[in-house]
């Protein structure tokens, strides 16, 4: 039997090929997602280990816990500690570390780094171990600076330029006096870093005579968990906490995993749509040649196989087909792996130097998905071969489904239709996170329903083209009868498409829907003309909304100062604003009283105004984070959105609590209203500082729009996998049908039907099948994108549905592109059969 199955193979290879290709897409995906995330993730923990190299044991302030009124303080570390520090025994010097957000523009006035990875820190002394000086010298005072020397690289700056930087809005304009090497992985990712001697950065990052951290290194012949012991029992207890150099990497490392994690399990989700999808081709293609060979199957019972012999024959050309495609699936993925890392080099971000990591768990992972996926799939058609009847299958080249076994695929497929409808209308009435895992279950639910009842579906929705077949003469005719001849295999067919494009459509109605809904919430609660904020999310200086209100034309500001503190013994985040502007500046829906802020007057959105049971006219003590208290009442309960939400107070009663204040973003009314000329007004009064963001209405619905449109673009790339999969499942399925029918070809061009005709008949059998396959997937998609809404809606009040009918009119189009091209290679082998052979061919 072993030597039938691989005479099997060799005889059906082109048949085959299809298969092959489709397990392939899938395990190349696969394993080029596991070479790339190994590749990125070995490279970045090399690249961060080498930044601990000068950290034997690093100290920093331990946070206090929040107690009943008292809001927790974190400890400073002083120069009294790194002085300790570095007299403990064991130690042989300490450093101590200053950091902060610095952004650096380039030579045009753009931001280096993209704001989140602009780092900015302090250089010890006159040479500091951590930095090694390329060129240049040491910076000394507020006017000098080094930079690392791929940013230097990057925007061409040199020693002796003079370079603008902000931290936390003022723009600074310090002169390179060195350019510095380093290993840390933000500059690595494409981020930047910027160096101030220790007391400018002290006084820029808001640290004056503090430390961020303490690094000490330990003398020859000390370990690290000595040098720790030994500080642990020097540093007070309690304030401080210790941790060496190894384990700082080792947790550098850890973390470098989870973010890979989270990309790597996003790119596999999409592997296995791929697989999923793969198995459709899988299990159509055995089951046809299955039943093209039910005469040499039933001659091998006669003989005296068995039923598990046959089976076993079936399942040993799966694994052949399946371990050909897992090998070069796994080559492909290692292509796919390197393609990816130079891809991201081109895109402009900036990957740490390092091989690429081919794991033995990629090749087992590589190898194992291949031939299971291909062995799984083939199992069913393998099973009804064992099951044909030696006599009945010697008088019989097709094996028809028995109606019993129909009704039986019936009623499992509407049942588990029935509960996944039902489990999905369940969760859309949940609260958002409660629902998401019931909606994804009854997703999956209904997905399988559906496909189990596409077959009973091809019937009436393939009739319903019939009027327009009809137009084809006897091609779209015979078209029309020839897709629901076999309403299995039809259905295998378009249910391939139909998972791809019901991903496609779901997330399409979501991201329009998402987009609607933000343009409407930041139009309905705004009032302000442009909100400023720091481009990475940082604060800003409140000398920004001193510069932004003595502008010309600025008729109305406020800043938006967030501060901790204890309300009945829980934390919890006040909103400080300009109370005689807020008014001016927002237009919130208020449910109770008014919305007044100043003096000890309050307002409070409805979430927390409910959890603490307020009203209007309510009174509260809160406990500020410098220990102070104070008595505040409800002036009004507002609801809350995404954008605008908390315990809203005045300023002038919030910021003597506040040892250093900071605003988030201060929002703006202009006399002349949003323009061109008043946004360029204000971007000259902050000082044409790269680093801070001037936003109209538009401007942040569009900043949102881009994520949603990124990150869309991103999925329709990925989901293209699936489609890809899904034609050469067509092509298979067409490719082995005009072989089946070879006969039938030629009596068709025996009685008159022209090549062309014949082409006709295979595009328009093709064109159905992937239109009901399209129009499946599309329906299934926006019910999905409709469900999503509902839990989504849930959290965002906003939240309005929106179907995007030109682009699913384009993923309609998009099924019938796939059609007609799945079908030329078929179309064109079924004209060129010779008439005579084919009307011989059994």
């Amino acid at each position: 039997m072993f030597r039938t199955a691989l005479r099997n193979v060799f005889a059906h290879k082109a048949r085959l090929l299809m298969t092959v290709l489709a397990v392939m897409l899938g395990v190349a995906f696969v394993s080029g997602t596991l070479v790339f995330t190994n590749t990125i993730s070995d490279a970045y923990q090399k690249s961060s280990a080498k930044g601990f190299d000068q950290v034997d044991v690093a100290v920093q302030a331990k946070a206090q816990e929040d107690k009943g009124d008292r809001i927790g303080r974190t400890p400073e570390l002083t120069g009294a500690l790194l002085e300790k520090s570095a007299h403990v025994p064991g130690a042989a010097s300490a450093i101590g570390v200053v950091n902060g957000f610095t952004a650096i523009a380039d030579k045009d006035g753009k931001l280096i780094g993209g704001g989140f990875r602009s780092e900015g820190g302090n250089y010890w002394g006159a040479k500091d171990p951590r930095y090694p000086l390329k060129s240049g010298t040491a910076p000394h005072g507020k006017d000098e600076v080094l930079i690392d020397s791929e940013t230097a690289r990057r925007a061409g700056y040199e020693v002796g330029d003079t370079v603008r930087i902000s931290v936390d809005g003022p723009v600074l304009t310090p002169r390179i006096t060195g350019i510095f090497t380093t290993d840390d992985g933000n500059v690595a990712a494409g981020g930047s870093l910027a160096l101030f001697d220790t007391a400018t950065a002290q006084q820029l990052f808001g640290k004056p005579g503090t430390y961020d951290e303490i690094d000490v290194k330990a003398k020859a012949g000390t370990s690290q968990s000595a040098l720790k012991a030994q500080l642990d029992r020097a540093l007070p207890k309690g304030k401080t906490e210790t941790t060496t150099g190894q384990q700082l990497a080792d947790d550098q490392a850890q973390m470098i995993s989870s973010s890979m994690s989270g990309l790597r399990q996003g790119l596999l989700v999409f592997a296995g749509i791929a697989l999923f999808v793969g198995t459709f081709i899988i299990a159509n293609t055995f089951t046809m040649l299955v039943a093209q060979r039910t005469k040499e199957l039933a001659l091998l019972r006669a003989v005296g196989a068995s039923r598990r012999q046959v089976t076993r024959s079936v399942l040993i050309e799966a694994f052949v087909v399946g371990a050909v495609a897992a090998v070069t699936g796994l080559v492909a993925g290692i292509g796919i792996g390197a393609g990816l890392r130079s891809l991201m080099g081109s895109l402009g971000a900036t990957v740490p130097d390092g091989p690429l990591v081919i794991t033995p768990a990629t090749v087992g992972a590589a190898l194992a998905v291949g031939i299971l996926v291909t062995m799984l799939a083939a199992w069913l058609p393998g099973r009804r071969a064992a099951k044909i009847p030696p006599v009945a299958a010697m008088s019989s080249v097709h094996a028809k489904a028995t109606t019993k076994s129909l009704v039986l695929r019936n009623t499992i497929g509407a049942l588990f239709s029935a509960a996944g409808v039902a489990v999905v209308l369940a969760a859309t009435s949940m609260n958002g996170t409660d629902g998401q895992a019931p909606m994804g279950f009854g997703a999956v639910l209904l997905i399988i329903g559906v496909f189990i009842l596409t077959p009973l579906l091809s019937r009436p929705m393939i009739a319903a083209a019939a009027p327009l077949m009809r137009a084809f003469g006897v091609s779209g005719k015979l078209a029309r009868q020839n897709s629901v001849r076999n309403p299995r295999r039809t259905a295998a067919t378009a249910s391939a498409l139909m998972i791809g494009l019901t991903l496609i459509t779901g997330m399409t109605v979501m991201a329009g829907s998402l987009q609607k809904s933000i343009d409407k919430m930041a139009s309905s609660a705004i009032r302000a003309d442009y909100v400023v904020s720091m481009a990475n999310g940082n604060s800003l200086s409140p000398d920004v909304d001193k510069k932004l209100r003595a502008t010309d034309g600025v008729t109305a500001t406020s800043p938006l100062r967030n501060a901790p503190s204890r309300i009945e013994g829980q934390t919890e985040y006040l909103t400080g604003v300009t109370g005689s502007a807020i008014g001016k500046l927002t237009d919130l829906k208020v449910d109770e009283g008014s919305f007044t802020v100043g003096g000890t007057q309050v307002v409070v959105d409805d979430n927390t105004a409910k959890s603490y049971g307020w009203k209007a006219g309510s009174s509260f003590t809160v406990a500020f984070e410098d220990g102070g208290k104070q008595r505040l009442t409800v002036a009004g309960v507002y609801e809350g959105n995404d954008m605008i939400r908390g315990i809203m107070l005045d300023n002038a009663v919030l910021s003597p609590h506040q040892s250093d204040p900071t605003d988030m973003q201060v929002m703006v009314k202009t006399a002349d209203g949003a323009s061109g000329a008043t946004k360029d007004r204000l971007v000259k009064a902050l000082g044409s500082n790269p680093a801070i963001k001037v936003q109209d209405k538009k401007d942040i619905s569009n900043d949102i729009a881009r994520m949603f449109t990124l990150i869309l673009n991103m999925l329709y790339g990925l989901l293209a996998m699936a489609v890809i999969v899904a034609v050469l499942g067509v092509i298979n399925t067409l490719a082995m049908s005009v072989f089946e029918r070879s006969q039938e070809i030629g009596m068709l061009r025996a009685i008159g039907l022209d090549r062309k005709g014949i082409k006709r008949m295979v595009r328009l059998e093709s064109l159905v099948i992937s239109l009901f396959g399209g129009v499946l997937g599309i329906g299934l998609g926006v019910f999905f994108g409709w469900a999503a809404g509902e839990l989504l809606g849930t959290k965002m009040a906003t939240y309005e549905l929106v179907l995007p009918w030109a682009r699913m009119a384009a993923f309609l189009l998009l099924a019938a592109t796939v059609g007609v091209l799945a079908a030329l290679w078929p179309a064109r082998r079924a004209a060129r059969l010779n008439m005579l052979q084919a009307i011989k061919a059994e």
